[in-house]
């Protein structure tokens, strides 16, 4: 069984203005998140800038979450980290915790080998009994996960259960389900791409719109499933310039600019990232009015 369905929110880690985690606004994006029909939300990732989360924070975050959150939706913690062994420590932390799932990015600058990878998830995901996701975002991490792999590691791995797949090849995903046969929950990582991964077979999505737009995210996949292909394909056509501009600059840059546009206090963010320009904060709060969210 799939650790969720439908739109799952790659949540914001918000921050005071020195730099802080601010849990007071933390609990406030939750409850909206809940109360606006999300239907898992994914913590510390990239989303989440758990890049500049030290160990500590990158725990205490999820503990955190996982409370609040008290079972009301399932909870997926990214774990991930181009080590192994920084990897299994956050994710047997995570399950102590409480956490439904775990997301594993791939590893980043390492650059692992097809066999370097099956080896590092396997790992990983010995060191715990929750359902594991793997996450292959190559943009990012200079590194692609073969759907070869993919399969190999959900066939082989009782606890790896699927992957958000955020390659932007098509191509690469219907090559994956074709060889899938069942053993592959699939995830879109790209939120102009909903539909088309629905359509071959997906789970659901791992949202940076649903930050902003929960319902309507949420809205994109329980249309698909109850058979309003139409309506379904009309919500995710809908957002596609909301999408762009969300990735205007990159995320979560835009997302929390979105966020405090909307009165959210999603605050600051953590170095390198900076502000959004001007220039851009023009075009997405155009876009937000547009879609009607601000």
């Amino acid at each position: 069984m799939a650790v969720f369905t439908g739109a799952g929110v790659a949540i914001v880690t918000p921050f005071k203005a020195d730099g802080e985690v601010n849990y007071e606004k933390f609990a406030d994006l939750i409850e909206d998140q809940i109360a606006g029909g999300t239907d898992a939300i994914i913590v510390c990732g990239t989303t989440g800038e758990s890049s500049t989360l030290t160990h500590e924070e990158h725990l205490d975050v999820i503990k955190y979450c996982v409370e609040k959150v008290a079972g009301r939706i399932p909870v997926v913690a990214g774990t991930g980290s181009n080590c192994t062994e920084t990897a299994i420590y956050l994710s047997t932390e995570a399950e102590k915790y409480g956490a439904d799932g775990l997301l594993l990015v791939s590893p980043y600058y390492n650059k692992a080998t097809q066999n370097g990878l099956y080896k590092h998830y396997k790992a990983i995901a010995d060191s715990v009994k929750i359902p594991c996701i793997l996450y292959n975002v190559p943009s990012r991490t200079g590194c692609n996960i073969a759907p070869e792999t993919v399969v190999r590691l959900c066939t082989d791995v009782e606890n790896i259960v699927g992957v958000k797949e955020a390659s932007g090849n098509i191509s690469q995903v219907v090559k994956l389900m074709s060889l899938a046969d069942g053993k592959v929950d699939l995830y879109s990582g790209n939120d102009d791409q909903i539909v088309p991964f629905l359509a071959l077979g997906g789970k659901g999505v791992i949202s940076v719109l649903s930050n902003v737009a929960p319902g309507q995210t949420h809205d994109i996949c329980a249309k698909f499933f109850e058979g309003d292909i139409e309506g379904s394909c009309r919500e995710q056509l809908r957002a596609i310039p909301l999408c762009n501009a969300l990735f205007c600059e990159v995320n979560p840059i835009p997302v929390k600019k979105a966020l405090n546009l909307m009165g959210k206090e999603a605050g600051t963010l953590r170095p390198p990232l900076t502000d959004m320009e001007e220039e851009n904060a023009v075009k997405l709060e155009k876009a937000m009015k547009e879609y009607g969210i601000l």
